[in-house]
Formats: structure tokens, C-alpha cells, sequence
């Protein structure tokens, strides 16, 4: 598995160069999971960020009744747990494997060491995630106006 070539082609490590590519691969981990494992839950403190290597992953909610319902399933060179590295809170969702997968795990342990020695790359990384969150969160108004311009029974 070329894992610089993984990254290369994910959004979140857009505008990278080959060597802060490399220096990011060499911080991951990869982790694996059979269908339907937890990679994690929602309401768990998190501290890491994963890109899907391959396979596929189902993002879940908790609804009013406590059932989980899909939000959205993620392939390769796409990531979730992003916020908990920029807000250091509770996960926000439920990720699950889809099928058997393989995630690339950054911890932001790795991330400060990425930081230290690569800048500007941290700073791209930073930007990516950042477009990322506002990507989600103008999808989710468009969601709540739908929802909001549906006739009422």
C-alpha cells in the first residue's frame, strides 16, 4: 500500500508537497476493521483524524429515539474526525465500518510533530480542514432549509 499516494489523494492534504506527503505518512498508523466494527462512538472524547484507504465507512446520528440513522458513507481518500482535532471535543457521530477497511489513523500528537517540522504544510492541512467543516456545514443549512420549506401535515 502506497500510503503517500492514499494522502496525495485526499482533500485534506491538498496544495502538500512530495516531502510533507511523506512526513505525514510516516505518522499514520493503519488500523483495520471487519464489517461492521466501531472505528468510534459518538460521545466519546476524541483526538484523531482518519483517511479511508480503502473499503468503506458509515458515518451515523443518534436520533430523538436513540436509533442510529446514516448520515453519510465515506471511501477511499476521504476523512471524518477531523473536528476533534481542532475543538478537542466529544465525537459528534458514529463511524462504523461499512465493509472490511483500512483507515489511516493521525493522532494530534502526530499532527503537533508534523507542525514542528513542517509549517507550511501544517498550515495547508489546517485550511483543508477548515474548508472541509464549512463544505459540511453548507450542506447541513441547505438540509435544515429543505426540511424547514417542506408543507407541514
Amino acid at each position: 500500500m502506497n500510503v503517500v499516494e492514499i494522502l496525495s489523494g485526499s482533500s485534506l492534504f491538498d496544495m502538500l508537497s512530495n516531502d510533507e506527503l511523506s512526513a505525514v505518512a510516516r505518522l499514520t498508523t493503519l488500523e483495520r476493521f471487519e464489517p461492521d466494527a466501531v472505528v468510534f462512538q459518538e460521545g466519546e472524547l476524541g483526538d484523531s483524524l482518519f483517511v479511508v484507504a480503502s473499503g468503506e465507512v458509515e458515518v451515523l446520528r443518534r436520533d430523538q429515539t436513540g436509533q442510529l440513522t446514516p448520515i453519510t458513507t465515506l471511501g477511499p481518500g476521504q476523512c471524518f474526525g477531523e473536528m476533534s482535532l481542532i475543538d478537542k471535543e466529544y465525537r459528534s457521530a458514529t463511524v462504523r465500518a461499512r465493509s472490511a477497511c483500512e483507515l489511516l489513523h493521525l493522532g494530534a500528537e502526530q499532527l503537533t510533530a508534523f507542525r514542528k517540522h513542517h509549517r507550511d504544510g501544517f498550515t495547508f492541512v489546517i485550511i483543508n480542514i477548515a474548508r472541509m467543516l464549512s463544505a459540511r456545514l453548507r450542506e447541513a443549512n441547505t438540509r435544515l432549509a429543505t426540511v424547514s420549506a417542506a408543507p407541514r401535515p
